[in-house]
């Protein structure tokens, strides 16, 4: 098959724990030998890890616009899974993705990573909310301000799909668990562990005592590592079918959910396994202090609920096999894992 018959396909972020898990499943996609993968990696030491993959692995970051704007420039899809603040980087490559849509009379695709954050409401742990939002319940999503966490991205994400020259459409993952064990992990190139739980993990075994965000009664949804990979496939499946198997743009909002549960009861069952490995000094997590949630979190974050419903993702045909079993279930080896790694 000659390059001009390919699918064309630019990634960010493939050496983190989302990227990674999303490259990998590219690379496992019946189509993978349709495809042409070009991924971007800070470090040099992983090109030639990446090359033997079959992608096209080039140095750079976020940082070089140019260089975003240039590959996006030259792709049929784009997946950006780096860093999902950075107004800059997202403007970057959706200026690539016009000037290829001005080239070629072909309207590329964005999918865009962001996260269920953007909902966030900080109730320092005290109170779980009533407010549920769905994916399909666009004008709930609309009354989030821009000051959110990702929604200014958002913004500029959606705005492009309205232009014409792009269809975007943007994952939301939610709290996402479990270790990733994908054939990058295997070779060293890709980063295993999510943040929010392993963070809690991380402080706990610092301060030798699982600890807690106020009351521990805020809310969050979660998702399986796995699952959110298939979520990027699923859209990636559809957008590629065409522009009305699944909504982009204004309609263009994916979360990546298959449960909910209460903050302080992954504080609790931390406490009760650090205690049980005689790390903690009580099975019981004590409230964690303003300086100790600045140290450790960089402030009460933690401590805020977000309600998500997956139910547009679900609509295209995502079906994720994880339920909440499994993350209760993914607590103990990710302590131990994390313990190994601090005890070095």
């Amino acid at each position: 098959m000659s390059t001009s018959e390919k699918t064309l396909i630019f990634i960010t972020g493939v050496t983190g724990y989302i990227g990674g898990s999303v490259l990998s499943a590219l690379l496992s996609h019946p189509r993978v030998k349709s495809f042409q993968i070009t991924v971007l990696t800070r470090s040099p030491e992983k090109v030639v890890l990446l090359n033997n993959l079959g992608v096209v692995a080039v140095v750079g970051s976020n940082q070089d616009l140019g260089n975003l704007t240039e590959y996006a420039r030259n792709s049929d899809v784009v997946f950006a899974c780096a860093d999902s603040d950075d107004l800059q980087a997202a403007k970057a490559i959706l200026l690539g993705l016009k000037k290829r849509y001005d080239e070629t009379g072909k309207v590329p695709i964005l999918i865009h990573t962001s996260g269920t954050g953007v909902l966030a409401e900080n109730a320092a742990g005290d109170y779980a909310t009533d407010k549920v939002y769905s994916d399909l319940d666009i004008p709930l999503i609309e009354t989030l301000p821009k000051t959110q966490p990702h929604r200014e991205v958002d913004i500029e994400v959606v705005a492009a799909d309205e232009k014409g020259y792009v269809r975007t459409y943007i994952v939301l993952p939610s709290t996402i668990y479990g270790i990733a064990n994908t054939s990058l992990v295997k070779l060293g190139i890709q980063n295993p562990y999510s943040i929010q739980i392993p963070s809690l993990i991380k402080a706990s075994i610092d301060r030798k005592q699982g600890g807690v965000v106020g009351k521990g009664l805020n809310l969050w949804p979660n998702v399986h590592i796995d699952d959110i990979a298939s979520l990027y496939i699923t859209i990636f499946d559809a957008a590629i079918r065409g522009p009305g198997e699944a909504g982009h743009g204004r309609e263009g909002f994916y979360f990546g959910e298959n449960g909910e549960h209460r903050v302080g009861r992954i504080s609790e069952v931390i406490a009760e396994l650090l205690f049980a490995a005689k790390i903690g000094k009580s099975a019981e997590p004590t409230v964690f202090t303003e300086d100790e949630l600045q140290k450790y979190f960089g402030g009460p974050g933690l401590g805020s609920n977000s309600r998500a419903r997956a139910d547009r993702s679900k609509l295209i045909g995502w079906k994720p096999v994880h339920s909440i079993d499994s993350l209760w279930a993914s607590l103990k080896p990710e302590i131990e894992a994390i313990a190994e790694i601090q005890n070095k």
